[in-house]
This record gives structure tokens, C-alpha cells and sequence, in this order.
């Protein structure tokens, strides 16, 4: 094969998800029909958010936005991902290889950072809702998407880094569905231990450190609200119990894949299922279910659309 930046590895082989026939046949079906619902669910809570002029407001831009990053994680991993559940030989090449390393982490860690504007979001309205337009007017909410663009970018391009300049030659087989840091790593030729902390350090240590600051968020509001007024104590739990289950949702994956001790266990690939396929078809189940702004803006929607009918 033809070397590249001194190796000798030009694809890789995925395992991918394994099982017989039948099985494999099942989860073609079930993730295609998960695909097909993390597209359509999360581009409604984007076209409703548009569309109502009622969800104009710094939160739900600041939840379209995660919607729209959700349909681009999935993007990057279900459908190869199914298409590869069928294939005897899955094989990705070493460049397609490095762009989803790079996509998935600069999408993984924008998320992770809008989460964090979407907590300050419910603080600024429960804690101080006088100042609330103030603290999230449109510029600021803006500014919260692109930082959080440019930080995940940022973050990736310091671990991208590492795969350019790693010599591969061999072996070349990934027992994964997808290209990451850890098991590409792995794979290098040279001693790849210190590559392997710094992945640890950036992403695992990124991702607990703000996982458990925006859970004391959480906690540090409940119990504020409960100390000045006790009765709104079940409004505000209401609020956030939404922003809580996505969060955990999301970070724990994240946590248990980056946090473990290398080399990482076959089990890290059905881990991150979760991230890719179960969170993001969630979301707007969560975010519908429990919000009554959208439940209302999609009643408005569909009384508008019949009125449109016969008119």
C-alpha cells in the first residue's frame, strides 16, 4: 500500500457490530427507523422553532441549535453504520477515517458547550429573571453558538494533530463501527502512550469536569428556588428536569469511554450507541414532553395548517 506521512496503512477494517444474520438484519431495521426519527424529530423542532414566532426566545435558538448538531453527530457514524451491518468486509479509508474523527469530536464537543449555554440559560431565567433579556439577549445567544463552534473546533485540531503525524503499519483492524481517538491510537506503530493521556485529558477530563459543574448548576438552582419560594419549587424541577435527562443522557458515554484506562473494552462501541443514536432521537421526545410551549406552538401549528386546508 501507499505510505502516508511514513506509514503503510491506508484503510481500516471495522468489526463493527456482530452477530448473525438474522440479528443483523433486526438492527438494520431498528437504526434505520432510529436514523429516520433523530432526522425528521429534530428537523421539526427546528422548522417549529422558525416557524412559531411564540419560541422566539434565547432558549429554544439555543435548542434548535442542539437539534441541528444532533442531526450532524448522527450524520457522521448511523449511516455508515447501517450500511455496513450487511457488508461482509467493512473497510474505511485512512483520510475518511481521520474526517470522522475530526467531525464527530468538533460536533461532540460544540454540543457539550451549548449544553453548558442552556444551563446558564435556565439559571439567567430562574435566578434572574428581571435581567433575563439582558444576560441572553439574541447577540449573546449568537456569540454562546459560535464560541461553542470555535471552542470544539479548537479542542479537536489540538488531538487531530496526533493522527497526521502517527505512523501506521499495522495492524489495521478497529473493533468499532466508527473512527475515534482511542482505538485509532492504538493502532500507531510508535509508543503511543503519551498520545493515549492526552486523549484521556482532553476529552475525559473535558467531559466529566463539565458534566458534574452542570449538575451543582442544577442543584445550585433547585435549591435556590426552594429556599425564596417553596411553591415554585415543582415549576422550576419541571423546567429542568428535561435539561437534566438530556445531559446525563449525553455525558455519560462520553465519561466511560474517555475516562477508562486504555487500551479501551469492545463494550465502549455499544456505549456510544447511545450517543448517536438513542440520545439524539430522544431529544425532542424529551424537550415535547416536557415542555408546554411546544406543546401549544404545535397545537397553534396544526390548527393553522387545517384552518389553511379549507380556507
Amino acid at each position: 500500500m501507499d505510505g502516508l506521512n511514513g506509514s503503510v496503512v491506508s484503510e481500516f477494517v471495522l468489526l463493527g457490530l456482530l452477530g448473525s444474520w438474522e440479528t443483523k438484519v433486526f438492527l438494520t431495521l431498528t437504526f434505520s427507523l432510529l436514523y429516520l426519527g433523530i432526522i425528521l424529530g429534530n428537523l421539526f423542532i427546528v422548522f417549529l422553532v422558525i416557524a412559531d414566532s411564540h419560541l422566539h426566545s434565547p432558549m429554544y435558538f439555543l435548542l434548535a441549535n442542539l437539534s441541528l448538531i444532533d442531526v450532524g453527530l448522527s450524520c457522521t457514524t448511523v449511516p455508515r453504520m447501517v450500511t455496513d451491518l450487511l457488508k461482509e468486509h467493512k473497510v474505511i479509508s485512512f483520510q475518511s477515517c481521520k474526517a470522522q474523527v475530526c467531525f464527530i469530536h468538533i460536533m461532540g464537543g460544540t454540543e457539550m458547550l451549548l449544553l453548558t449555554a442552556m444551563a446558564f440559560d435556565r439559571y439567567a431565567a430562574i435566578y434572574k429573571p428581571l435581567h433575563y433579556l439582558t444576560m441572553m439577549s439574541p447577540k449573546k445567544c449568537i456569540l454562546f453558538v459560535v464560541m461553542s463552534w470555535v471552542t470544539g473546533v479548537i479542542l479537536v485540531m489540538s488531538q487531530f494533530s496526533l493522527i497526521i503525524n502517527l505512523p501506521f503499519c499495522g495492524p489495521n483492524t478497529i473493533d468499532s463501527f466508527y473512527c475515534d481517538f482511542p482505538r485509532v491510537i492504538q493502532l500507531a506503530c510508535s509508543d503511543a502512550a503519551k498520545f493515549e493521556f492526552f486523549g484521556t485529558a482532553n476529552s475525559g477530563f473535558m467531559s466529566m469536569v463539565t458534566f458534574f459543574l452542570l449538575l451543582l448548576s442544577y442543584v445550585f438552582i433547585l435549591v435556590t428556588v426552594w429556599k425564596h419560594s417553596s411553591g415554585d419549587l415543582s415549576k422550576a424541577l419541571g423546567t429542568l428536569s428535561a435539561h437534566i435527562t438530556v445531559v446525563v443522557l449525553y455525558f455519560t458515554p462520553c465519561i466511560f469511554i474517555y475516562m477508562w484506562p486504555f487500551p479501551t473494552s469492545s463494550v465502549d462501541k455499544y456505549m456510544f450507541i447511545v450517543d448517536f443514536t438513542i440520545t439524539p432521537v430522544l431529544n425532542p421526545i424529551i424537550y415535547t414532553l416536557r415542555n408546554k410551549d411546544i406543546k401549544i406552538a404545535i397545537k397553534r401549528l396544526s390548527r393553522q395548517r387545517h384552518h389553511n386546508r379549507f380556507c
